[in-house]
């Protein structure tokens, strides 16, 4: 039986921390890719036929960064348009001593430093001016990629990118059916962020590195309280210490909780160690993908592991959890059920997934066999299928990579695309049939 009165914590961390600094400069270079093929013409294509990428169904990126003091590493696997490889006087594509393309590194450091610009860091530490940035991009192992091309399952379809199990949750604990303490620990965050960007009073002197932490207890299974707030957040000034930052930070804390009480007797922990000036990649070194939780459900559902940025959409870490998660919001929107958890895996090279369960945690109005048949019905799962229902084609993922992929609103460029109800109708027509 489902526990229904107890205590949960879920964290929150800023777009300044050191891991999601990494984040976004490898999310900003899938984003890159999918812009840059776009300029590549038919003539281009047939020119470089060797080595171009026409099309957005081709492009291919697996980019990992690593950012300390002052230092940015980018590296990984790509299959990139022509216009980002390296070319001679003559136009010609330069290829290294193996016969690879070379690629060019101007266009992957000009986007880290404007990412680093716009995240705030101008600190002697780490500044975008200023910060050595080393590129060590190559192209995508062939041996990986004849698998992807080319489905074994399914003749001239794509295979998924790799193995993995996926999972999606929704739950109807807040208004873009998120688990209630990983909301609220983002809203604390993005409303701290928005200020400081803002130049708001005090707040314009936060710096951009902080991390967030709140525990809600539960009631007969609902959110009612929160019983501890944390936040550890970077500062410019040196002389504050932790009762001059509670000042700055309590009224965006009180804000973004909105209905959720705070109770009497809640502690509050506001840079429990004193002062934070030495913050993001020069206090701590930050990689891609050391947030997964964070990303995903704040520890309130499973994750499989796998991380999303840097990844282009033919990895089903990114495209099939976001895919779970769209396939789960639309269950408990639908009213089938109040919780919804769903796994999907997939196999390298082979285009529809190994399984689909459903676990709708005794809340389900509907037999969870039944919908899991259901689901395949409403949604082709292959990894082409997934990207053309949700047009994830399309550089749209640097606004992801800070304050969670999912309880998002879909946005008029296409991202967070997701996070759309429209499958209700459907479902429901697919499990009363």
């Amino acid at each position: 039986m489902t526990r229904q009165n107890y205590l949960f914590t879920s964290e929150s961390v800023s777009e300044g921390h050191p891991d999601k600094v990494c984040d976004r400069i490898s999310d900003e270079i899938v984003d890159l890719v999918y812009r840059e093929v776009k300029k590549v013409t038919p003539a281009d294509a047939k020119r470089y036929a060797a080595v171009a990428v026409s099309d957005p169904w081709k492009v291919r990126v697996a980019c990992e960064t690593l950012a300390t003091t002052n230092r940015v590493v980018i590296a990984g696997e790509v299959r990139v348009p022509h216009t980002l490889l390296k070319k001679d006087k003559e136009g010609n594509v330069l290829i290294d001593a193996a016969g690879h393309p070379v690629i060019n590194p101007s266009k992957f450091k000009s986007v880290a430093r404007k990412a680093i610009r716009a995240i705030g860091y101008e600190q002697s530490g780490f500044h975008w001016k200023t910060a050595k940035i080393d590129v060590l991009l190559h192209g995508q192992s062939p041996d990986i990629g004849q698998g992807v091309d080319n489905a074994a399952d399914r003749q001239g379809e794509e295979g998924a990118g790799d193995q993995g199990i996926m999972f999606g949750y929704a739950c109807r604990e807040t208004p873009d059916l998120m688990p209630a303490p990983i909301y609220y620990s983002h809203k604390i965050l993005e409303l701290l962020s928005a200020a400081r960007h803002n130049g708001e009073g005090d707040a314009a002197r936060l710096g951009p590195d902080a991390k967030s932490q709140v525990t809600v207890r539960y009631v007969d299974g609902k959110a009612a309280e929160a019983t501890s707030i944390v936040l550890s957040t970077q500062h410019l000034e040196a002389s504050w210490d932790s009762k001059k930052v509670r000042k700055v930070v309590e009224p965006f804390i009180r804000e973004a909780l909105g209905d959720l009480r705070i109770a009497d007797d809640c502690v509050w922990y506001i840079n429990p160690t004193g002062k934070f000036v030495v913050g993001g990649p020069d206090g701590d070194a930050g990689l891609t993908g050391r947030k997964i939780i964070v990303d995903t459900y704040g520890g309130a559902a499973p994750h499989g592991g796998g991380a999303f940025s840097g990844k282009d959409t033919t990895k089903v870490d990114r495209s099939a959890a976001y895919a779970a998660r769209y396939l789960a919001k639309n269950v408990v929107a639908a009213k089938l059920a109040d919780r919804c958890t769903i796994q999907l895996s997939y196999a390298i090279g082979v285009a529809q997934p190994l399984s689909v369960y459903v676990d709708l945690h005794g809340t389900g109005k509907v037999d969870e066999a039944k919908l899991e048949k259901a689901l395949r019905q409403v949604m082709d799962l292959s990894p082409s299928g997934i990207r053309e229902h949700l047009d994830l084609n399309r550089p749209i993922y640097a606004k992801t990579s800070s304050y969670g992929h999912f309880g998002r609103k879909p946005g008029r460029d296409g991202s967070f695309s997701w996070e759309k109800t429209d499958l209700v109708k459907g479902l429901k027509d697919a499990v009363a049939a």
